[in-house]
């Protein structure tokens, strides 16, 4: 028989596995312990455990993390926050597979310097290209938007996108 799962920090067995508030706290500790700038906060809401990184701390806060057993990164998102700067966001949704527990970590970028530092080849589920899509419409204002691609995609195709409105519509 195998042996049963480490225990999570989740505070009741009826809620999702994530580190309740406590133990989200402890793992920001850790990192800052690590590197003092590396951990802007973090939230626990609504069940959800979130780390909102450094952006340049990225790589080191993910293998801290991995050291700690969240060792898939099952997601990656892009968001734009529009109107909030730092605007665009990435979601890193990592899981530990043994104590069944899920960590988000996040962080957020401004649209004048979108850059983010690469967590490849440690973590290859996060190899995608990513771009800030601009646009104006008929009445002149700026759309900006945030667009993962699998590898290359962006590379093979023209990088130019053309808005057609009506005006009157949308």
């Amino acid at each position: 028989a195998s042996p049963a799962p480490t225990r999570s920090t989740s505070s009741s067995p009826g809620t999702p596995r994530v580190p309740d508030a406590t133990g989200l706290e402890l793992i920001a500790q850790e990192l800052r312990e690590a590197d003092p700038d590396s951990v802007l906060s973090t939230l626990y809401f609504r069940g959800q455990a979130t780390i909102l990184a450094h952006p340049p701390a990225i790589k080191p806060v993910l293998e801290h993390l991995r050291g700690k057993g969240y060792s898939f990164l099952a997601s990656l998102h892009g968001v734009d926050y529009y109107p909030e700067e730092p605007r665009l966001g990435v979601l890193y949704e990592l899981l530990d597979m043994k104590a069944l527990d899920r960590l988000t970590v996040k962080l957020r970028v401004a649209t004048d310097d979108p850059r983010v530092p690469s967590v490849t080849p440690g973590w290859p589920t996060a190899d995608r290209d990513f771009a800030v899509i601009t646009a104006r419409d008929a009445e002149g204002r700026l759309w900006i938007s945030p667009l993962f691609a699998a590898p290359g995609f962006l590379e093979a195709r023209d990088r130019t996108l053309r808005v057609h409105t009506t005006p009157g519509q949308g």
